[in-house]
């Protein structure tokens, strides 16, 4: 009898560790394949030729400004109020018309004093009675027939009288309003057959030649800004044309909220064109001028960490060197380089530069947010921003 040799059993853990080196070196390659081409293509895309930013320039210049400085103001009134009354009444005739001049001591309102003139008249007939008693007295005092004391006595009840009558005058005379200075009347607040109480404003009343602009200025000009300093007086309702004053009075107390001081100056107004509370643009020449050196305010970044532009250096280019199809270029190279400024008074469109560039040295003007340190630009100065000192609005 046969016997059969023994069956092997099957080594599965062998069949396993196959199948696992199996996967791993499939799928190592595939990610190896993966990971040579993406750093053929980082490679391709970072000798990969730029292109050139277009930019426009400016040469960093040298310019005689003088010391000037500028404020915002307020036009106020020389002597500006609401005219009222100081006794009540009923508004017995209107003599204005709103909106017209009027001189220091026009009339403008006069209210119902019938009750008044009656009582002056018996105040008057009393003052002229104590008065010719008074004498009467006075004439038997020197004859000796009446005491001095009781002569006196007649005398003040005619002084008493007649002081009676002169304020019942005055309180007739403040039933009629006039003007308490030369100026323009506004709108009228009131109308015939009414009442108005005492303090009852009747209408504005505003002098505007010559006229005041209020403005502040911080505290460390206090020792360069003086009483009799000339100043530019401007306004936007009016474009192009500018009022000159001086400054007449300064606030001796700095504000500590703000640290400012206030200024104000006298501006001529002969045509009343300036107002009141419009707003003003004051410009003032501190006196000396200096040379400072101004680039285009559109050449600046204006950043929290600093104030920063791009300046253009020209070198020569490597030999070899292809644009993106390939083609050899030639010529000189323009390389920008970002470099930190520091910045100082500004005037139109330019802006002075305490510190960071030369004169002579070119900047770039526009397309600063395509910008790079080291990055290749063209220069097209074909069209060029605003850099003017005293720049125009074209009126369309």
């Amino acid at each position: 009898m046969s016997t059969s040799p023994p069956r092997r059993k099957p080594r599965f853990a062998l069949r396993m560790t196959l199948m696992l080196v199996a996967v791993v070196l499939i799928f190592g390659g595939v990610f190896a394949i993966k990971a040579v081409i993406g750093a053929q293509t980082n490679k391709f895309f970072d000798n990969m030729p730029q292109p050139a930013a277009a930019v426009s320039s400016a040469v960093v210049k040298t310019e005689r400004w003088a010391d000037d400085a500028s404020a915002v103001g307020t036009f106020v009134a020389v002597n500006g109020t609401d005219v009222t009354t100081e006794s009540g009444g009923v508004v017995r005739a209107i003599e204005f018309e709103a909106g017209q001049p009027v001189r220091a001591g026009d009339v403008l309102v006069r209210l119902n004093s019938d009750n008044e003139q009656a009582t002056l008249k018996a105040l008057d007939t009393s003052a002229r009675l104590a008065q010719v008693q008074a004498e009467r007295w006075q004439q038997l005092g020197k004859d000796k027939l009446v005491s001095l004391d009781e002569v006196q006595q007649r005398v003040a009840a005619a002084a008493s009288s007649q002081a009676q009558a002169e304020a019942q005058r005055a309180l007739i005379a403040q039933k009629t309003i006039r003007a308490p200075f030369s100026g323009e009347l506004g709108i009228r607040k009131v109308n015939l057959g009414q009442f108005i109480a005492p303090g009852s404003p009747i209408v504005s009343l505003q002098q505007l030649d010559p006229i005041y602009v209020d403005f502040t200025l911080p505290e460390q000009r206090m020792d360069t800004f003086k009483p009799g300093t000339p100043i530019r007086a401007s306004v936007d309702a009016l474009p192009g044309q500018v009022f000159e004053g001086q400054v007449t009075a300064i606030e001796p107390r700095v504000d500590p909220n703000t640290r400012n001081f206030t200024a104000q100056a006298t501006v001529a107004n002969p045509d009343g064109v300036l107002r009141p509370g419009a707003f003003a643009r004051v410009a003032f020449a501190l006196g000396g001028e200096r040379d400072v050196l101004v680039i285009p305010q559109t050449a600046v970044s204006f950043n929290p960490y600093g104030n920063a532009v791009f300046v253009i250096t020209k070198t020569a280019r490597k030999p070899g060197e292809t644009d993106m199809q390939g083609k050899p270029l030639t010529g000189d190279k323009f390389i920008v380089t970002q470099r930190f400024i520091k910045t100082g008074a500004t005037r139109g469109d330019l802006i002075a530069v305490t510190e960071g560039l030369k004169p002579g040295e070119e900047i770039a003007t526009s397309g600063l947010l395509k910008l790079r340190n080291d990055a290749e630009v063209t220069i097209n100065n074909t069209v060029q921003p605003s850099a003017e000192a005293k720049p125009q609005a074209e009126n369309r």
